[in-house]
């Protein structure tokens, strides 16, 4: 090995000022001499200048990963000698550290392959290995950035195996434990709460009687159900582009690529990752993409129906149903004082609205797969990353300040089963509808107690203690009882 060939300890960052000429097919173009991307990226930052919606940095990071693996099978079957193949997985493992982050500044609104996105990290990746083996930075020697960087592999496949690939990361290891840690403060709650009774509401009107833990260990199981659909989804992520090149068959990536880098990527994740079964399907459309995607509104629909739950049964003081007390965090008006507001239940209300409107861009842009490739990548990835981003930041929030310092006001609990007509439902069996419905419309109009009313309209005490007893009616609703 020359001497030229060493991989050198050198710092990240460039000392350099104004700019530098770079190259590409279309020909040269000046790029700041004080970053490591080249020609490409710089021709995206002046063609898609659209907006202020960048790349999720969390792809560029699962790029590294990709260009590692890539490296690695390249290495392992001789077709990278080992100095380059060093070179080149020093700065994929910088990418993925998130020690380049300030080198991917391109915008979502790009070509819908991804492959400017693509081209930023290979580009990068080139230029720091270039670096650590003493090169001129830019020159694409020793190490070029489709050659050796992207050796095996196109946009249209390295693109959708990154998509995969961080989507299946952020979900485990961001989302779920905080979507569980959620449903486990819930459940704490439902089973401290199973003997309160209190009277349940249909249409927003008063019913028959459960217990606040029977009402409270619904919204746990609406949040389990969900997270059950939304983990169902993680085995198509699991299945990797990568090896499918420009249309599907392959061609300039070796045989066997595919499945050796995903076993290399399942490696260096420790996540199940495979290969594609038909690489046909994976670059033509991004269905697993759109399931997570659904399975994401899943768990907002869950999400928004307990957010709004707890506000309405909270609202008050005085005059709003007000069972739940939910904890002041803040202020809530800058013109009533003393005034606070569940504003944790409408942050996660906000949130729920917005991954379904998520949703609905990556339900539209995943039926957008025309003929062998769909080129809408990187909307829905930024979409789907938003919505794990937000859910897990609120889960996290709601269960912090609101579930967990949300108390029962025992009182209007109590008063609220009290002065309940729907009682007169446990009636029925002993004296028949018709007679029980008119026991309840004469308590409303005579403003009566449904004893009042039950015992004017001829029902025995003794039946009515018999049968009108809130915490006899609670006892159905939860398994085994």
């Amino acid at each position: 090995m020359s001497e030229s060939h060493t991989l050198r300890d050198i710092p990240i960052g460039i000392d350099a000022t104004g700019n530098r000429t770079e190259s590409d097919s279309m020909g040269k173009i000046e790029v700041p001499a004080d970053h490591y991307w080249g020609a490409q990226t710089q021709r995206s930052l002046i063609h898609f200048s659209i907006g202020r919606d960048v790349m999720p940095i969390e792809v560029c990071r699962a790029y590294g990963i990709v260009k590692k693996a890539a490296a690695l099978v390249n290495l392992a079957d001789g077709r990278l000698p080992k100095w380059k193949a060093d070179a080149i997985i020093r700065a994929a493992d910088e990418v993925h550290a998130g020690k380049l982050d300030s080198e991917f500044p391109l915008f979502v609104w790009q070509t819908g392959s991804g492959t400017q996105t693509n081209m930023n990290v290979n580009e990068v990746i080139a230029n720091r290995a270039i670096q650590l083996l003493g090169g001129e930075i830019g020159s694409k020697t020793p190490v070029h950035p489709n050659d050796d960087v992207n050796m095996g592999q196109s946009s249209n496949d390295s693109f959708p195996t990154a998509m995969h690939v961080v989507t299946l990361l952020e979900i485990e290891n961001t989302l779920l434990p905080r979507v569980e840690e959620l449903i486990a403060a819930i459940r704490k709650k439902a089973d401290g709460w199973m003997d309160v009774v209190k009277i349940g509401r249909t249409h927003l009107q008063d019913a028959v009687p459960l217990t606040v833990g029977q009402e409270w260990s619904g919204w746990a199981q609406q949040l389990e159900d969900a997270l059950d659909a939304l983990k169902a989804s993680r085995g198509g992520l699991a299945q990797l582009a990568a090896g499918g090149t420009a249309v599907g068959t392959g061609l300039n990536a070796p045989q066997g690529f595919g499945k050796a880098i995903a076993e290399q990527i399942a490696k260096l994740t420790g996540k199940p990752f495979v290969t594609a079964p038909n690489k046909f399907a994976a670059l033509g459309g991004l269905d697993a993409m759109v399931r997570a995607s659904a399975g994401l509104r899943g768990l907002a629909v869950a999400l928004m129906k307990i957010a709004n739950d707890m506000r309405w049964l909270g609202s008050g003081p005085r005059c709003g149903l007000g069972e739940l007390h939910l904890p002041e965090n803040e202020p809530g008006s800058s013109i009533m004082p003393g005034k606070v507001n569940p504003t944790q239940c409408e942050a996660m209300v906000m949130i729920a609205t917005q991954v379904m409107g998520n949703d609905t861009a990556v339900a539209f842009a995943g039926a957008q797969g025309n003929l062998e490739l769909n080129v809408m990548r990187p909307v829905i990835v930024a979409n789907v990353l938003h919505a794990v981003r937000i859910l897990a930041d609120g889960c996290r929030n709601f269960r912090t300040f609101s579930v967990e310092g949300t108390e029962l006001d025992r009182k209007r609990i109590a008063r609220n089963v009290e002065e309940s007509v729907m009682l007169v439902t446990a009636l029925t069996p002993a004296i028949g509808y018709d007679k029980a419905a008119a026991i309840a419309h004469r308590a409303m109009e005579k403003g009566e107690t449904l004893r009042e009313a039950a015992l004017a309209s001829g029902v025995d005490e003794a039946t009515f203690n018999r049968y009108v007893n809130p915490k006899d009616m609670v006892g159905h609703g939860l398994a085994g009882a």
